[in-house]
């Protein structure tokens, strides 16, 4: 479980898990302190680890020679007939002696990343947590 935590500091937002604590914010010019990504920010990075993540593992499990791969996303959101439209733009660059099929391969299994089958899928979010038993 996640847990967000903000008190009288503006927009500053401790996030926990169960391990890790970590710092969501706002830029200044929206009122924030920008003591941490923004939410959106972290909502980014989530997807272009789970891609680098994704083809790092594809990559050991095939063999293939990969030096580097670096995941560049930005966003565009706006409403559209009361609906929020959101476009996620990326650009995946993998530094390593591949052949052209390897390459575009690669760029096959970016999709598969969980994070971007999650992103790409209905998401429903609900008021309470279920318990468990």
């Amino acid at each position: 479980m996640i847990s967000s935590i903000i008190h009288e500091q503006s927009f500053k937002t401790v996030i926990r898990s169960e391990r890790h604590e970590w710092i969501a914010d706002e830029p200044t010019s929206l009122g924030g302190q920008d003591s941490g990504p923004s939410p959106f920010d972290y909502l980014l990075s989530s997807l272009g680890s789970c891609i680098a993540i994704t083809l790092r593992m594809y990559a050991e499990r095939k063999g293939l020679s990969v030096r580097s791969i670096r995941v560049d996303l930005s966003m565009d959101s706006r409403r559209e007939n009361g609906k929020a439209v959101t476009t996620i733009y990326k650009n995946i660059d993998i530094d390593g002696d591949l052949t052209p099929e390897q390459h575009d391969r690669m760029l096959e299994i970016a999709e598969k990343c969980p994070i971007h089958a999650m992103l790409t899928g209905d998401i429903k979010v609900e008021q309470d947590i279920p318990m468990p038993a």
